[in-house]
């Protein structure tokens, strides 16, 4: 056996820790030049795999170097092809042309203006109760510094497959109470950090849009990180979507941010379904009949009301929401006849009916 193949024998020993398939498998390495003392090799990775660039680089050198008469290792770090030019991507920060997600008929983005407002269990929980109308569903964690979505689907755990090679290497969601997902938690270990710049961050999330096998889907819903950044941005300039619903709670804090958060929405043309209060009252799950609202009254009626859209609903604080989520279990899914259960299929027929025209 020559030191070229024990080379490449040693590369399979290096593998993604998303799809377990090694590097070379994926297409990830090439232009291997074997020349002892030396092996020189050039690793390209796409987009939702440069997190693990360091780890992949070091675990290259130390398969190599311990290959009989190498010393040195050399590894050149490639562009991947979507950092370049992505499908849809006129460049970071403008405004190139909308692109549809082939076989996806309608998107909707699910926003806040800060973080703890619960909009991610809406998004989970509003797509799992679209599923349960009888549409095809699919699911965008775009929440990339902060991915919680696998946990609250039970999922984390879980590794996407990824099918061909190179620059025509897809995704595929995981599917989950009847939606299919796909998640940056689904690509890093659970306690690694996500430490880029707004390109990558760009980069990523229309990759999760163009190169996932979404298949054919009804509805596709994004769950957008807090604020008013580069996701935002990103997903605006990337494809036409069906609308945008905004999730607040009735604490004045948060409609602050909610607004600066709408307004963000309203300046780049994106429709505002509507807006979606979080936490209206605690309900006392020995109490079902009392509420208590800790957190004020009326703050998205008011939101809704100073920006001419609809309070397309009014979600009550209860244990087994936040119980559901941190067991992988959506409240519409193990609890369908509780109160919170009861609204989110209301709100998800709502914009089924009069967003979608799906009767």
């Amino acid at each position: 056996m020559t030191l070229a193949e024990d080379a490449q024998i040693a590369l399979n020993n290096v593998k993604d820790s998303g799809s377990g398939r090694s590097v070379g498998e994926l297409g990830w390495i090439d232009q291997i030049r074997v020349n002892p003392p030396k092996v020189i090799l050039r690793l390209g990775l796409p987009d939702f795999a440069l997190s693990q660039r360091d780890r992949i680089a070091q675990e290259i050198r130390k398969a190599l170097l311990e290959l009989k008469d190498i010393n040195e290792v050399q590894i050149e770090i490639k562009n991947s092809p979507t950092s370049q030019s992505p499908i849809g991507q006129a460049g970071h920060g403008s405004s190139g042309q909308l692109q549809e997600i082939p076989g996806v008929k309608k998107v909707i983005a699910v926003s806040s203006g800060k973080g703890g407002v619960g909009k991610s269990t809406v998004a989970v929980n509003l797509a799992c109760a679209l599923a349960q109308t009888g549409l095809q569903v699919g699911l965008l964690d775009a929440d990339i510094y902060g991915p919680n979505i696998p946990i609250m689907l039970g999922v984390a755990n879980c590794a996407p497959e990824v099918i061909g090679s190179g620059a025509d290497q897809q995704i595929v969601p995981i599917e989950s109470c009847g939606i299919g997902m796909v998640s940056m938690g689904l690509l890093i270990d659970e306690s690694q950090p996500v430490i880029w710049r707004g390109p990558m961050l760009n980069g990523i999330i229309r990759q999760f849009l163009y190169q996932a096998c979404w298949g054919t889907r009804d509805v596709l819903v994004v769950d957008l990180p807090p604020g008013t950044g580069d996701a935002q941005l990103s997903l605006a300039q990337a494809v036409p979507m069906a609308g945008v619903v905004i999730v607040t709670t009735p604490q004045m804090v948060s409609l602050q941010d909610a607004r600066r958060g709408l307004a963000m929405f309203r300046q780049m043309d994106i429709p505002i379904l509507g807006v979606v209060e979080n936490m209206t009252a605690f309900v006392p799950p020995d109490f079902p009949d009392k509420s208590y609202p800790l957190f004020g009254v009326g703050g998205g009626k008011q939101l809704a009301d100073e920006n001419n859209v609809s309070l397309l609903a009014q979600i009550p604080l209860e244990m087994p929401v936040q119980q559901g989520g941190n067991e992988g279990q959506p409240i519409v899914h193990y609890q369908p006849d509780s109160i919170s259960s009861k609204v989110f299929r209301n709100l998800a027929n709502n914009l089924r009916n009069n967003v979608f025209n799906l009767t």
